[in-house]
């Protein structure tokens, strides 16, 4: 038997590089020629380190313009935090742009300045955005609270400079990770393809399809999870009440032992929203007597199974409640969670001495921010069904009978009431009036009435068609501005200069918004200026925090402004301005009560 030989490690590496090794003059050729390119672009053969401290020259300057330009004020005032978020990402997006700009000048091989005329270049750019910069942290404080005057609310000190600096670096150190972590990955891909492909071909390739991964799993697995957990915290959140809400005994709210409506099923805000309001007394109290119980009904999502079941239950609960018979019916669509905005409903309460029937169907216990993704179209499905079922009632009756109808929506709920307006059922069957408080920027007939505003009028409060049929309004009343006559239905936005939930615009990140052009709302900051990018980051910031500001500002509508626009609406017989300051006065103190005791139950 012949003895094996074993082959020691260095000869077998020798020889798997021995049969690796071009064979002929053509291989040989091609070998040379990737080897020659890749060592030309070391940039694309290596990948760079996430976490190596090199950085573009270029892209700091750009990104130091951007820390200046965010600085500037926006709609809301904000805090340390979020203006450390807002100049973190804004200082990545210039030193994105600055870096990529420089890349793309070096690869279109466009020569450099050089010597004498680059130094004095940079010199005087250097010098430009340091002025800028230097000024923009002199006067950040300053701008801030120019707006927290006209809010009221307190003012910033410069000591908050240090967590705008660390949230700031916080912010950007993050955004530099994530960029090149992808940067990382799609040179990886292009590596990988680049063994058996042409450069370009393996470029092309891996980034589109790494595109596709993402984009598949951004928009299937991570908002598919999102709105699971957004509705598994939410609908636990649903079950739970308000502090100081008690289940109701009279028969003319929903959830009571006369009502066909469980008090369980009508959801938190359904609740809260039943239990609530003026009372009979209070009501006698400030009218002088003759009050009547306002009618509150509400059909949550959990006491029926479909939609038409649903509407149907909340008809059968207006006229269980003798809705029909009172002066006035609102025919409500609720905010994503549910919600009725008490400013809204107690002001017309008042307004009509408790002859009121106010009816509200759940469509979703989400926020509306969350709703305003992902319940576009239930809101409208639900509006649409609540007002088909109520309205074909409502018209069979004696016209000199009947109670007047109108529509009210907060925010998403004007969503919801537009989708109403269009009705055909509106036309064969006119409506008295509408209310839409908040309009959020999806809302399409909303903006096509600013967009088709008669010349002149800004778009922050325009007038449309001489106000014959819609006016719009703000904290100061201004339903009065337009001098033709007004028709008999009467339809009012009411809306804030400063609220971005209205006037955000994704079109902001590339052009100037219209209602920053010319006289602007005297609640927006007249330093407010407009750059690309930044100033669409800036309002996009500024919606979370819409309701965090206080009442007449923001998506904050004060009950005073909602009954100015009640009374335009609705043009109560013999009402006069007088009534109003006066009425306002009380209300306005009714809500600090009210506030004074949620924070004493400590909500």
């Amino acid at each position: 038997m012949m003895a094996q030989t074993s082959e020691s490690p260095h000869a077998a590496r020798e020889r798997v590089s021995a049969d690796e090794r071009p064979r002929n003059r053509h291989e040989r050729h091609l070998a040379g020629s990737r080897r020659a390119t890749r060592e030309a672009r070391p940039g694309w053969t290596r990948p760079p380190r996430i976490f190596e401290p090199s950085f573009s020259g270029v892209g700091l300057v750009v990104g130091a313009l951007f820390i200046a330009v965010s600085l500037l004020p926006s709609l809301l005032p904000r805090g340390s935090v979020v203006q450390g978020v807002a100049t973190g990402v804004s200082f990545m997006l210039g030193y994105g742009i600055g870096a990529a700009g420089h890349a793309i000048w070096n690869y279109l091989e466009i020569p450099n300045l050089r010597g004498r005329a680059r130094t004095i270049v940079a010199w005087v750019l250097l010098g430009f955005i340091g002025l800028m910069l230097a000024s923009a942290i002199w006067g950040w404080v300053g701008w801030q609270n120019e707006i927290r005057h006209t809010f009221g609310m307190d003012d910033l000190h410069p000591t908050a400079w240090p967590l705008v600096i660390g949230s700031g670096l916080l912010t950007a150190a993050l955004v530099l990770i994530v960029s090149r972590s992808f940067r990382t990955l799609f040179r990886w891909a292009g590596d990988t393809l680049d063994r058996w492909l042409p450069r370009r071909l393996a470029i092309t390739l891996s980034t589109a399809g790494l595109l596709l991964l993402l984009w598949l799993l951004v928009s299937g697995a991570l908002v598919q999870g999102f709105f699971a957990g957004a509705n598994a915290i939410f609908s636990v959140r649903d079950t739970n009440d308000k502090a100081g809400v008690e289940e109701v005994t009279s028969a003319l709210r929903s959830g009571s032992p006369a009502s066909t409506v469980e008090w369980e099923d009508l959801g938190r805000q359904g609740r809260s929203f039943v239990s609530s309001g003026p009372t009979i007394d209070e009501l006698d109290g400030y009218n002088d007597g003759g009050a009547r119980e306002p009618i509150r009904v509400y059909v949550g999502l959990k006491s029926a199974d479909t939609l038409e079941e649903r509407a149907q239950l909340l008809l059968d609960e207006l006229i269980r409640t003798g809705a029909f018979d009172r002066k006035v019916l609102i025919v409500g669509t609720t905010t994503g969670t549910g919600f009725l905005e008490p400013n809204g409903v107690d002001s017309l309460e008042y307004l009509f001495n408790g002859d009121t029937a106010i009816a509200g169907l759940q469509y979703s216990y989400l926020p509306s921010w969350i709703s305003l993704l992902a319940d576009q179209q239930a809101v409208k499905e639900t509006s649409q069904e609540e007002f088909r079922v109520i309205h074909d009632y409502w018209a069979e009756l004696p016209e000199t009978s009947r109670p007047e109808m109108y529509l009210y929506g907060l925010s998403l709920g004007s969503y919801g009431v537009e989708s109403v307006l269009s009705s055909i059922d509106i036309i064969n069957e006119p409506i008295d009036g509408a209310l839409l408080s908040g309009p959020p920027f999806v809302n399409l007939l909303h903006n096509e009435l600013e967009r088709t505003r008669d010349a002149g009028t800004p778009q922050w409060l325009p007038t449309v068609s001489e106000g014959r049929t819609v006016r719009f309004t703000g904290e100061v009343d201004s339903l009065d501005a337009p001098t033709s006559t007004w028709g008999d239905t009467r339809i009012v936005y009411f809306q804030h200069g400063s609220d971005p939930v209205v006037f955000f615009t994704p079109t902001a990140f590339y052009r100037e918004p219209e209602w920053m052009q010319g006289t602007r709302a005297p609640d927006v900051s007249s330093t407010m200026a407009w750059f690309p990018l930044v100033t669409g980051w800036q309002l996009l910031l500024d919606l979370p925090a819409a309701g965090s500001v206080p009442e007449g500002y923001g998506h904050m509508y004060s009950v005073t402004g909602n009954l100015q626009a009640w009374v335009g609406v609705t043009e109560p017989e013999g009402w006069t301005d007088a009534d109003t300051d006066a009425l306002a006065a009380h209300l306005e103190e009714r809500v600090v009560e009210q506030r004074t005791l949620l924070e004493q139950l400590g909500d």
